[in-house]
């Protein structure tokens, strides 16, 4: 017997391990096209084909009829700031402007309680309607911003990463504060949120220009402090800021050597980016067990240049998707996937379905060092996933029926699918989003 809450009869695909090579993903994809999922207390039971698992089913319970519909994992974006959410498609930019004019103005209003409440709300929303299930995500400088967040997504029991931005040079005075108050604040956060139901803090300096030494020997502090905590930031997203990171920090060979000489890379480490990176800072990251978010929809909008996917591998670096919404164009998961193709096609490689949804779902999860918890559907994994129909358009459903198996229906998922494909999203085992109710919790 399976003992069960829920059950749930659908289509199901996952990769079930973590692999080294875009051919071992492949290996390791596994596709139920008639399979039932079983759910106790917020974690997955067991995955069986139909004809297997129907004799497990309790006629009092019942079961979730999904078929016809695709189930996978639920996705999640490496990489996203939740305050630049109202003005996402801001235009004609690249990075260092960009900050400068829509970006700061805009953060500046999350000192307000009752508007980072009713951003935070919105910006869940969006993740959830969207079948992201975990992020790793940006606040502002605002403690404000990070207690609206983390309230939110405790609610919803989501599995969601989040730090303040710590800044203290290069920025206009309402986002400015001194090393000390940076650190000061931070450490009360920590202390409030991190490990809180299935919450994690990341310790956040926005990038090497809005540092000083004082600021990064704080954090580092603080990463000595509580070791289990994330760190996240930017590297090397523009040519322009890796030449600022040069004229700012001389004494430093590489970008990558500001952070690495404070002790912010390591295992628990993820950095946005990464477009132009020497082969020696490659290196570190793959030393040090850090991890690199690819954000192409981003990377595209601010003509920042084109992330070198193969280098992941070549490298033996961990590697997530991020959105990276406010520059990024999309909380679509399935777009910014379409979107990293293309990226690829522009250097000459091929990005199969199978290696896309890895980093998506499982790849993503590794890169945060969860995978023992969320990113595929392995038995004792919590219960975070996305059910989705793949033809909810004329075309679609044209093009599904001309599919000749699971991979191409996945690659048309990904190249023409968007938000309207997702049907429902479920989260530690409960349905928070459905597409008929267009709502959440």
């Amino acid at each position: 017997m399976i003992a069960y809450d829920t059950a749930i009869r659908g289509a199901f695909f996952d990769i079930a391990q973590v692999a080294d090579s875009a051919d071992d993903i492949a290996r390791h994809a596994r596709y139920l096209p008639d399979g039932v999922l079983f759910i106790a207390g917020g974690h997955i039971q067991a995955l069986l084909p139909w004809q297997e698992g129907e004799q497990y089913l309790d006629p009092h319970k019942g079961y979730s009829d999904q078929s016809g519909k695709l189930l996978l994992p639920g996705f999640i974006d490496a990489h996203v700031h939740y305050p630049q959410t109202e003005m996402i498609g801001a235009f004609g930019e690249q990075l260092l402007e960009w900050l400068t004019t829509y970006t700061f103005p805009v953060e500046s209003q999350f000192s307000d309680e009752a508007y980072a409440k009713e951003i935070a709300e919105f910006f869940l929303g969006q993740l959830l309607s969207h079948g992201t299930t975990t992020a790793l995500v940006f606040c502002t400088l605002h403690p404000e911003s990070v207690n609206a967040l983390f309230t939110e997504a405790l609610r919803l029991n989501m599995r969601l990463i989040a730090g303040k931005v710590m800044m203290d040079r290069h920025t206009p005075d309402y986002l400015t504060e001194t090393a000390e108050e940076s650190y000061q604040q931070t450490r009360a956060l920590i202390q409030r949120w991190h490990k809180q139901g299935r919450l994690g803090y990341a310790i956040t300096p926005r990038f090497a220009p809005t540092s000083t030494p004082e600021l990064l020997s704080a954090v580092r502090q603080l990463r000595q402090a509580f070791p289990d905590t994330w760190l996240q930031t930017h590297l090397s997203e523009n040519p322009n800021e890796v030449a600022w990171v040069k004229d700012l920090w001389p004494e430093h060979e590489r970008y990558l050597d500001v952070y690495h000489h404070y002790g912010l890379t390591g295992e628990r480490s993820l950095f946005a980016h990464g477009i132009h990176l020497e082969d020696r800072e490659w290196q570190c990251l793959h030393e040090t067990g850090s991890a690199v978010a690819f954000c192409p929809t981003s990377n595209l909008f601010l003509g920042s240049g084109l992330f070198r996917l193969p280098a992941c591998w070549q490298h033996r670096v961990r590697m997530g998707m991020g959105t990276d919404v406010g520059a990024g164009t999309t909380f679509s998961m399935l777009r910014t996937l379409g979107e990293a193709y293309k990226v690829g096609q522009l250097q000459s490689y091929r990005l199969r379905a199978s290696e896309a949804f890895y980093h998506a779902t499982l790849g993503g999860a590794h890169a945060l060092r969860l995978d023992e918890k969320i990113g595929n559907f392995q038995p004792g994994k919590e219960a975070d996933f996305v059910v989705i129909d793949p033809a909810v358009t004329p075309l679609q459903q044209l093009r599904i029926s001309r599919c000749k198996d699971i991979y191409e229906q996945l690659f048309v998922l990904m190249t023409l699918g968007d938000e309207r494909n997702i049907r429902e999203t479920w989260v530690n085992g409960e349905r928070v989003w459905q597409a008929s109710a267009s709502s959440i919790g």
